[in-house]
């Protein structure tokens, strides 16, 4: 656990699942939660992160080493609280999830998102990722989704 801005690390859990599914479409402001199955939280906890803070849960992390890839990990679906944001909170998650991803040897981090995610493209542009044009049919006919790659 380590603290940061007043909110607490700790890698995520099986039972975290829940409290962040009771959040995550209000978070975001459009139903999001089939994109997130309870398979990563009981699959991936262990390289997945939770912030909590005096609320209570603050954000999340869920994120995992490419089985498949053997110098990749891949990001796949990050919250931060509407009260929380503008505090460095998802900086601050984005850069323990790049410590252990370089403790495994990994050398890339992917991730995607909705072209219309104008915010989230600017934050990994920030965050030094290089962000692809958008792929048409990315998970299949009528989706087209933007990609990130950053070398660590």
């Amino acid at each position: 656990m380590t603290p940061t801005g007043g909110h607490v690390l700790r890698a995520a859990t099986p039972a975290d699942y829940d409290s962040i599914a009771a959040v995550v479409d209000a978070w975001w402001g459009r139903p999001v939660l089939a994109s997130l199955p309870r398979l990563f939280l009981d699959h991936f906890h262990g390289t997945s992160l939770i912030a909590e803070g005096p609320a209570g849960l603050a954000g999340f992390l869920i994120g995992f080493l490419s089985p498949s890839e053997r110098d990749e990990a891949y990001i796949h679906f990050v919250g931060v609280a509407p009260e929380a944001r503008a505090g460095g909170l998802a900086r601050t998650m984005y850069e323990r999830f790049f410590d252990l991803a370089r403790r495994h040897d990994r050398r890339l981090v992917r991730a995607i998102t909705s072209p219309v995610n104008e915010t989230s493209v600017a934050f990994h542009r920030r965050m030094g990722f290089e962000v692809g044009a958008p792929v048409a049919g990315y998970n299949g006919p009528g989706t087209s989704l933007v990609t990130f790659v950053r070398s660590l």
